[in-house]
């Protein structure tokens, strides 16, 4: 009876209130700048009111967009846009008498996110690297080695790199991606990504990319094989501890194995380094051991097999192609070799346009690169956006897909999409684009949370880390991996340990609990991280 009237009080206190979805960060001046109204009542011929902070004092007042449609439970979905005000300050919306979070217009403001997301990969540091809220942990990878069906009692040195996530597992897939994406974010604007927060003289985003190269170059093993993953499945099965304090820190066997797909994404990542050690650092001898690895790597496509299968079954991609092309075309910037770029060429025109992003799905960058030559693969990137564009036509959040596992990196890497594509041609038409793909992640989406811990006044807090966990804090730069389909969810069986405070706004499509045992929507990862930190970074004003 009274779970009865408690469910009934939830619903005539849903059915009266206004919800106003907004970026809880804020925007630029030049910004496309929106936000969602939910709610049950009729603001049919209603207004909106852009307030200033400070005063109190109406900006802007302008009627609501009337979406014609409904969201789970509710039955009305407004837009709100206010791109014509420009003028710097601390703003928030109102919408008959209920407001929004407050929110800044100006440009100093998204340093702010990648500083955050930057301090992530401190605590996601394994072996001797100086970790950030942890001891040094894993200090013998690996004492052994699995090769197919063979178990193979040998001691190599694969210390170092990152843990991939909420666990303690190590994959070359993922820590070869996420140093590639440093190391281009750098090269791509060194005067946004210059930042040197602690003061040694190195830029920070270069000084933890060197952890992933250094991992890299121990992680190719003998003969024509990678360490492709470190720890096997009982790294998830022994429950919650403190790296330092697992009890399988001298049992974690390596996995060799090959695949096209590694090497791609592998040289690719070193090939770049090379670059820029030479001619940023003039470590010539950094930079040369970078690149032969680089090439003694692509070496061995001829020999692999298109994908690779070694390990437990995580992050297998699906196809090879794109990395491989963007193995080849890093390979051509750093030696000038015309078979690398002939062989770019090809493998970029076979891989094609994705419409996706993912730790598996880079196609774009291997296009980015080889349209400098050949404006005609910027097709490529156009098409996907095209794609994207018409998803969020008939989405109600703008999303440029529906959600999946892994959600809002997909979402910022549309607009990575967007920045390579106008930095290529200077066609801003996907700008709006973009932004809303941003936007939903701090704060424009069904719940009104940020995703990105410490960002924002509502954001994840409970995320499925288990470091955070043990040490009773919000994880640095946590970025939760953001809603999936209740379908999916109901697939793994999670045992949610809270209540759910987002209940109301939750639908068959769009399903994100903020607790810690959510590994699908709310564990944060180094490959998103390191995708949102590119996306932040071109939105940020530092010089």
């Amino acid at each position: 009876m009274k779970y009865f009237l408690l469910l009934n009080l939830f619903s005539t206190l849903t059915f009266g209130q206004i919800f106003i979805r907004v970026n809880q960060l804020g925007f630029l001046p030049e910004d496309y700048k929106s936000a969602v109204v939910i709610t049950n009542i009729d603001l049919s011929n209603k207004e909106f009111k852009l307030r200033d902070k400070s005063n109190s004092e109406i900006i802007l007042k302008k009627a609501l967009l009337n979406e014609n449609e409904s969201y789970g439970q509710f039955e009305h979905i407004y837009k709100i846009e206010f791109s014509e005000v420009i003028t710097t300050g601390i703003y928030y919306l109102e919408v008959e008498g209920s407001r929004s979070y407050d929110f800044n217009i100006g440009y100093n403001l998204y340093h702010r996110v990648v500083d955050e997301l930057m301090k992530f990969y401190p605590v996601q540091r394994c072996g001797y690297t100086d970790p950030k809220f942890h001891e040094v942990c894993h200090k013998a990878d690996s004492h052994k080695l699995i090769d197919g069906d063979k178990i193979i009692e040998h001691q190599i040195d694969v210390t170092g790199g990152w843990h991939d996530a909420g666990d303690y597992a190590k994959f070359l897939n993922t820590i070869s991606f996420t140093t590639y994406m440093m190391l281009f974010s750098y090269e791509f604007a060194p005067d946004k990504f210059s930042f040197d927060n602690n003061r040694d003289g190195v830029p920070d985003i270069l000084e933890e990319a060197k952890i992933g190269l250094d991992w890299l170059l121990r992680a190719q093993f003998e003969k024509n094989l990678f360490t492709v993953q470190i720890q096997d499945q009982r790294d998830q099965e022994v429950g919650w501890r403190l790296p330092e304090d697992d009890p399988l820190a001298f049992d974690r066997p390596a996995f060799l194995g090959t695949g096209k797909n590694l090497i791609g994404i592998y040289t690719a990542a070193l090939a770049l380094g090379s670059r820029i050690w030479r001619d940023k650092f003039h470590y010539k001898e950094y930079a040369d051991q970078c690149l032969y690895a680089a090439e003694k790597a692509f070496g061995k496509r001829k020999f692999a097999p298109d994908i690779a299968k070694s390990g437990t079954g995580y992050y297998v991609d699906s196809e090879f192609k794109g990395k491989l092309a963007l193995g080849a075309a890093e390979l051509y910037e750093s030696t000038k070799k015309g078979d690398y770029y002939s062989e770019a060429r090809q493998l970029a025109t076979e891989a094609g346009s994705e419409n996706w992003w993912s730790w598996g799905n880079v196609n774009v960058l291997s296009h980015y690169r080889l349209a400098k030559y050949d404006l005609a693969y910027a097709n490529f990137i156009k098409e996907s956006l095209d794609a994207f564009n018409e998803n969020a036509k008939i989405n109600t959040f703008d999303n440029g897909v529906s959600p999946t596992w892994g959600t809002n990196h997909t979402l910022m890497g549309i607009s990575l999409h967007h920045i390579l594509y106008e930095k290529i041609t200077h066609n801003s038409n996907y700008d709006s684009l973009a932004v809303l793909q941003r936007d939903f992640v701090l704060g424009r989406n069904p719940w009104g949370v940020s995703f990105i811990s410490r960002i924002g006044k509502e954001y994840s807090r409970n995320l499925h880390h288990q470091i955070a966990y043990l040490k009773k804090m919000v994880l640095p730069g946590g970025f939760a991996a953001g809603p999936a389909p209740k379908e999916l969810l109901k697939n793994y069986n999670i045992e949610y340990e809270t209540y759910d405070p987002y209940a109301r706004f939750q639908t068959e499509e769009y399903y994100y609990r903020d607790d810690r045992n959510d590994y699908i929507a709310n564990e944060p990862t180094i490959v998103a991280n390191a995708t949102a930190i590119f996306v932040m970074g071109y939105y940020s004003s530092r010089r």
